[in-house]
């Protein structure tokens, strides 16, 4: 079951991020180069790319990497979560995409942040929840964020409404920036906690 599981979210994974990628080119407001660059400018693709990495290495039985270490799966687990959070709350009521892109859109933001929970859920063991983790992956939103205000001051393209700065003032988007970055850090927080009570209780009842 476990098996049939990851090759599922292998799939659908990465299908909803090179879909994407394809309706990004054939919707291209600039050249293919700099559509490309915003495309990874995404939170959203580039942690649906890490959650469809995690699968891979499931599915092709590849060992000692990233996504073999200790925590990672509740680290990706939380950073998918903030993906469709911050989607819900934040983007949904002033985007309606339709045809395709409505299809991929709630694979990226909604079905797949969910699926990755359930498989959380069912399939985490105790390494999986290691309070030093928080510290190793926080360096993922971190590097992103510098990327995207580094890249956004000289291109002025900002990939998120509450992160562009030329819109909404430097103080705002710090601010959203705070927020987002401090949700993400509790949700480990949490993810973790109850990943470690429900590892203790399993156990309880197995001895």
């Amino acid at each position: 079951m476990k098996k049939k599981f990851e090759i599922i979210g292998f799939i659908i994974t990465w299908l909803a991020v090179i879909a994407q990628l394809i309706l990004m080119i054939q919707n291209r407001q600039a050249d293919i180069a700099e559509t490309v660059i915003r495309f990874i400018s995404f939170f959203t693709i580039l942690t649906n790319t890490l959650v469809a990495l995690y699968f891979s290495t499931k599915v092709f039985k590849l060992s000692n990497n990233l996504f073999s270490r200790n925590g990672a799966l509740t680290a990706i687990t939380t950073f998918i979560l903030i993906v469709g959070i911050v989607y819900q709350i934040a983007l949904r009521k002033i985007w309606a995409p339709t045809g395709l892109q409505l299809i991929v859109n709630e694979l990226l933001h909604t079905i797949i942040p969910l699926y990755f929970l359930v498989y959380l859920i069912l399939y985490s063991n105790k390494s999986d929840y290691n309070y030093k983790q928080v510290l190793a992956w926080i360096i993922y939103p971190i590097a992103y964020l510098i990327f995207v205000f580094t890249r956004g001051y000289y291109s002025n393209y900002y990939p998120y409404p509450f992160l562009n700065i030329s819109e909404i003032g430097t103080r705002q988007a710090g601010i959203n920036t705070v927020i987002i970055f401090c949700a993400s850090v509790c949700l480990m927080l949490l993810l973790i906690f109850i990943g470690k009570h429900f590892k203790r209780m399993q156990n309880w009842k197995e001895n």
